[in-house]
């Protein structure tokens, strides 16, 4: 095991600093999904273990004891940008699992402008159209578990399509990596996103732009290729059961970015963020959390201040149906912009 971690960040490390220009791109792939994953501040990587696994670590797959589905829906920006995610996964036998999630955020319905005024000069408000900018990600997961005793690994290859109306539109394609190991009360999770950095494609119609070339300017316009950075995220858990009806489920996470950020702690190699979250619940009935993350240190006018994200959910869950529901800070808590996330989890054991 300690040779493949070694082995793993090399591999990594080696992607993200071995690129001549180092760029960001889907970032939408990184918001997180599922409103109790974010209601504990998205410090699940060790923990989770249900169909919203294919997104934090395949891993936790095999943890499935039947096929389950996963929907969750979310607007940012005064409703102006709208996040949806479905997933569904199911185990292949004792040892292995799978799973395919769907994820779309996007703005829908923007004016298109560009051909209000026609050829003779005249304004016409019925030449004028409407287009969306919309990211996409479908991710097809696969994991199994290890000859050693509670550990386990999940693997993703992902595809990226972003489309910006007819302007312009890109594929992007990646692979992810996990590990989780469990021990008695302990569990241990690591997560690789992009581990050989994600590249996306990108096909712009060129006369389209030229027509609104004065009104965007030449460095706004998206780059052929972009690369995703890889990333990595490291969690410690433990569950605490209380009298058998009550349980405390505590993660602290470590999420890694091979870029110099204002993440807390940040050198020209890598940048570290922590992440914490806690989960009560009540005989797997109902389920109250909180957490927090994103810890940055921000420079406003010379002055530096530390700033974080918190977020608090609740859940409740009957046979084979869990509803959830979280309010998270997009920016910090300074500026208390909130979101509110809601998910639905089926398990079709609730058919049997």
């Amino acid at each position: 095991m300690k040779k493949l971690l070694i082995f793993l960040l090399i591999i990594v490390a080696y992607s993200a600093n071995g690129q001549s220009v180092v760029k960001y791109s889907n970032e939408f792939m990184n918001i997180g999904v599922d409103a109790g994953a974010f209601g504990m501040g998205n410090a699940v990587v060790a923990n989770i273990g249900d169909v919203n696994s294919g997104y934090w670590n395949p891993a936790g797959l095999v943890q499935l004891e039947d096929k389950q589905l996963a929907l969750m829906h979310s607007s940012y920006f005064a409703n102006i940008a709208l996040y949806d995610y479905a997933a569904f996964a199911m185990p292949i036998d004792d040892r292995s699992a799978w799973g395919i999630s769907l994820i779309r955020f996007g703005v829908d319905d923007i004016l298109n402008t560009t051909q209000l005024i026609d050829s003779q000069g005249n304004i016409d408000f019925n030449r004028i159209s409407l287009f969306s900018a919309a990211d996409y990600g479908i991710t097809f997961s696969y994991a199994r578990r290890m000859p050693v005793q509670g550990l386990n690994y999940g693997v993703n290859a992902k595809v990226i399509r972003r489309v910006i109306g007819d302007f312009a539109s890109s594929w992007g394609f990646g692979f992810d990596f996990g590990l989780q190991f469990r021990k008695n009360d302990w569990k241990f999770g690591l997560m690789a996103r992009d581990i050989t950095t994600t590249f996306n494609t990108w096909s712009i119609d060129e006369d389209l732009f030229n027509d609104v070339s004065d009104q965007i300017p030449e460095q706004d316009l998206p780059e052929t290729t972009e690369i995703t950075i890889p990333k990595l995220q490291l969690g410690v858990a433990r569950t605490f059961t209380f009298n058998y009806d009550y349980s405390l489920t505590a993660e602290v996470d470590m999420i890694m970015r091979f870029a110099e950020t204002n993440d807390i702690i940040s050198t020209g190699f890598a940048s570290v963020t922590p992440a914490v979250g806690l989960q009560f619940a009540y005989t797997d009935l109902v389920f109250v959390r909180a957490g927090v993350g994103n810890f940055q240190n921000e420079n406003n006018f010379g002055s530096e201040s530390l700033t974080f994200q918190p977020n608090i959910g609740i859940g409740f869950k009957y046979k084979g149906i869990q509803i959830d529901y979280a309010l998270t800070d997009i920016g910090d808590q300074s500026a208390a912009v909130y979101s509110n996330v809601f998910s639905l989890k089926i398990d079709w054991s609730l058919f049997r």
